[in-house]
């Protein structure tokens, strides 16, 4: 069993990584700021100039610490990992699964459909604690739940693709209804629509920030486990798509990455001045913001719960790690359905 571990983010433009003995020093402006035992990690993660001694590398990949270069907004640039882990029959089995339509339907079904009941938790947990003044968020309930109706009985790959793009276009429509703030602090943060590569308000820049963090860490579980962290079941291949990440991180977004976002708002952690804007329309952090988030983010994996499928008590840091093993299993047979993560 994997052990829940730290990682270390970076965003000091300039910063130098290197490895001085079993540790991993933190270099800014020639004076080492932090040092930290190799053991210890589980990944690191450089925001923009960030440079890494070759041996640190070298370190890494052999005691299996993934390294992750990111644009400055936080945009996947690049990662850094040893020889796959895991044995060849796995990874054959994980390809001749993503080519055959029936077995990629169940798999992304189990994805799509635990996702949208995890929407639902997200919403029911909004009314339970803020209300729901407008109704947009228990009408937005109902949909979602005969949404995932037809997605567990869909056994057509491009129809769940699709069933799940129309329950998430409702799911955004109802993003304001979660946020209690007012005024102009609810202005600031409204969002009409997801938008992406870029974000076009400070909502989607949140969301896209947070959700590379998940993509890194559920890219991490899938090599942690041995499997080819590019071929997917719903994401269609493409070179240098991390499918099976972004697969495996669907039943996590809206538990772990929106619900981060809403706490980080509602409770102003997060305000309009930690944002700006480019000339072309697009949204980003500032250094200050991305430093909040992160810090909230390490914090909330450290926060445990109960498995419901494994009834054990875990932090929420290894829950990507335990269902990239639970998707292993039933890859090799020794379960007959992949048990996605449904929030209880």
């Amino acid at each position: 069993m994997k052990t829940h571990l730290n990682t270390i983010y970076v965003t000091t433009q300039g910063a130098y990584l290197h490895k001085k003995g079993d540790t991993v020093c933190v270099d800014i402006e020639k004076q080492t700021k932090l040092r930290v035992p190799l053991h210890n990690l589980e990944g690191l993660v450089g925001f923009g100039n960030v440079m890494y001694s070759p041996f640190l590398l070298g370190a890494c990949a052999a005691a299996g610490v993934s390294v992750s270069m990111l644009t400055r907004n936080g945009r996947f640039l690049a990662g850094v990992t040893g020889y796959p882990s895991g044995n060849i029959l796995l990874r054959r089995e994980q390809y001749r699964r993503s080519d055959d339509s029936e077995a990629c339907a169940a798999i992304a079904g189990a994805c799509i459909a635990a996702k949208i009941a995890n929407s639902r938790h997200v919403l029911a947990r909004s009314i339970r604690d803020h209300g729901d003044v407008t109704g947009t968020a228990k009408r937005t309930l109902t949909d979602l739940r005969d949404i995932a109706k037809r997605v567990a009985t869909c056994g057509c790959t491009d129809s769940i693709r699709g069933m799940e793009g129309d329950a998430a276009r409702r799911y955004f429509a109802a993003f304001p209804a979660m946020l209690t703030l007012k005024g102009a602090e609810r202005e600031a943060f409204t969002m009409a629509s997801r938008s992406r590569r870029p974000p076009l308000d400070r909502c989607n820049a949140l969301l896209s920030f947070v959700y590379t963090l998940l993509m890194g860490d559920c890219r991490s579980a899938c090599e942690s486990v041995g499997l080819d962290s590019q071929a997917g079941f719903l994401h269609r291949p493409r070179p240098g798509r991390p499918g099976m990440a972004l697969d495996l991180m669907e039943e996590f977004r809206p538990i772990l990455a929106d619900r981060l976002v809403f706490s980080l708002l509602n409770r102003k952690q997060i305000t309009a001045d930690d944002f700006s804007v480019r000339e072309n329309g697009a949204v980003e952090l500032t250094e200050r913001g991305r430093k909040t988030v992160l810090v909230a983010w390490q914090k909330r994996k450290e926060d445990t719960i109960r498995h419901p499928y494994l009834d054990e008590r875990m932090s929420v840091g290894l829950l990507a790690h335990i269902q990239a093993r639970l998707l292993t299993r039933h890859l090799r047979g020794d379960l007959d359905g992949y048990p996605a993560l449904i929030w209880e």
